[in-house]
């Protein structure tokens, strides 16, 4: 099976992706994991998406869509995938189903998390004290957050019409969430 799982930034789908992983053992494949690879080797396109996401912008739909394309043709991870963070963008989401297409996969499940901004500051805070995280300036992730929810509707407009998407409160406790996500990969 493959999910997608997105919502702003701070809406949790790391944690309840590595959940889904765990319990179906699925590979997760996090844009921001990805990106933050790349930017730690140094790599010629790292230090071009450090100079973008510094900005508070988002990485190239071109930059992700190399990345990803990597991943699902992987042999190993076939029918195995959770997209953590992506797609972002209408760009990304078509370029998703083009390349699940062409290597004979399709998307079984995409939840939505959807966090109102006041839960984002609290969840950024919280993170950023325990995790130390670079990129979770207060101001950088509010610009973020309404960078995400202005791009990210055409996405949902283009998902919410699949009979196997589910927007979930992402306000709601991690293990109400979970269990909610639980309940409707099993069903």
């Amino acid at each position: 099976m493959n999910v997608v799982i997105f919502g702003p930034p701070g809406a949790g789908k790391g944690t309840q992706a590595q959940n889904i992983v765990k319990k179906f053992n699925l590979h997760q494949v996090s844009t921001g994991d990805l990106l933050r690879t790349e930017i730690k080797n140094k790599s010629e396109i790292g230090k071009e998406i450090e100079e973008i996401i510094s900005k508070g912008d988002f990485a190239t739909d071109d930059v992700v869509n190399k990345l990803i394309k990597n991943i699902i043709f992987d042999p190993k991870k076939k029918d195995k995938l959770i997209f953590d963070g992506y797609p972002r963008s209408l760009n990304q989401a078509k370029n998703l189903d083009l390349l699940l297409d062409s290597s004979n996969q399709k998307i079984d499940f995409i939840f939505f998390l959807n966090v109102n901004k006041e839960t984002i500051i609290k969840r950024i805070e919280r993170r950023k004290i325990l995790e130390k995280r670079s990129d979770d300036d207060l101001n950088t992730i509010l610009k973020r957050y309404d960078t995400y929810m202005d791009t990210t509707r055409p996405v949902l407009d283009f998902y919410c019409k699949n009979r196997n998407f589910y927007e979930i409160d992402g306000g709601e406790e991690i293990e109400v969430i979970s269990s909610k996500i639980e309940q409707i990969i099993r069903v």
